[in-house]
Order: structure tokens, then sequence, then C-alpha cells
């Protein structure tokens, strides 16, 4: 079935026009006219105009979709530009905080080695000590047992001597009372006291 210009213009998305220029070039056999007077598009001619129409529009398609193309291209490689900075940026900052963890952990190292070589110090400052007071604690021992045991022969002396004195003093007291006077007649019971005696 015939078409108008503008009804194909209008289905092929162009310009009416475009769709008499490419009429007015197709040879005279294919041109129709109806009653009216206006071009009418026959369906052989209808596919040639489609084809030089389609043609350009496949070129000009082509050109729009290079273009999309390298403006997808280019935000791509903005965008992969964007993501390669941002993921250097990251390494670098973990990188940072990796150093800095391990400078953390060399340092709890070495408090940790520190702390530890401290109680040994302490554990053997405290066996040492340990043995000091057992060594003092079987010198008191010793020396307490010698001293309780001079202690014991000093007094079984001092009581030994005690009773001889106390003896001494009663033989004397006897005498006295034996001789009943001294050389003046006078008579004394008086028993002679020395110094031990005050106590």
């Amino acid at each position: 079935m015939p078409k108008t210009i503008r009804e194909l213009a209008d289905e092929l998305k162009v310009s009416k026009q475009t769709i008499q220029y490419h009429y007015q070039r197709l040879p005279t056999k294919n041109q129709q006219k109806d009653s009216q007077g206006k071009n009418m598009i026959s369906l052989t001619a209808e596919r040639i105009i489609r084809d030089k129409v389609a043609k350009p529009l496949v070129a000009k398609d082509q050109q729009i979709g290079s273009k999309k193309a390298t403006k997808d291209s280019k935000e791509n490689n903005e965008l992969i530009f964007t993501l390669r900075r941002e993921i250097e940026e990251l390494k670098y900052q973990l990188d940072k905080q990796l150093a800095t963890k391990d400078q953390q952990i060399s340092s709890k190292d070495r408090q940790i080695d520190h702390l530890t070589k401290l109680i040994d110090q302490q554990q053997r400052l405290q066996l040492a000590t340990v043995a000091d007071n057992r060594r003092l604690k079987d010198h008191v021992q010793k020396l307490s047992g010698q001293l309780t045991q001079k202690t014991n022969d000093n007094l079984s002396t001092g009581n030994d001597l005690f009773n001889i004195q106390d003896k001494k003093s009663k033989i004397a007291k006897q005498k006295i009372v034996k001789s009943g006077s001294n050389k003046d007649g006078i008579h004394t019971n008086r028993a002679i006291k020395r110094w031990w005696k005050f106590w």
C-alpha cells in the first residue's frame, strides 16, 4: 500500500525534507502521484528510500555510539583512576597502621622481657633471703642453746657460791656466839654482814 512522504518520514523518524530529497532522485518509473497530485511512495520506492536513509542513520548511530563509547570510556577511565587512587591511599594507611602496630608489639615484647628479668631477679633474691633466714635461725638456736647451758651452769655455780657463802656466814655466827664476847667483853650477837647479803 503506497504511503505519503509524511507517513514514511514519521515511520523512519527523519525529516520530511530528507524523504523528499531521496524521492526526487528515484527513477521516474518509481515515482507515483495520487489523484490529487500528491507524491505517493510505492513499496519498491519505500525499500530504496529506506536503504538510503538507514545507511546514514547506521553511520550516525555508529558515530553517536562511538562518541558515547568514548564518553563512557573516559568516565570509566576516570572512575578507574579514582578507585586506584583510593586503593593506594588505603594501602598507605594500612601500611602506616601496621608499622605502628609492629612498633607497639616490639615495645610490649621489650617490656615483657624486662618484667620477666625482674621477676627472675625477685625470685632469686627471695630464695637467697629464705636461705639466709634459715642459716640465721639455726645460728640463733645454736647460740640460745649455748646461752641456756651457760646460764644454767652459772646459776648452778652461783647457787653453789651462795650456798658456800651462806655456810661460811653460819659458821662465823656460830663462832661469834660461842666465843660470847669480844676483846672488850661486850657480848654481841651480830653476824658478819657481807655485801652480797644486802640483796
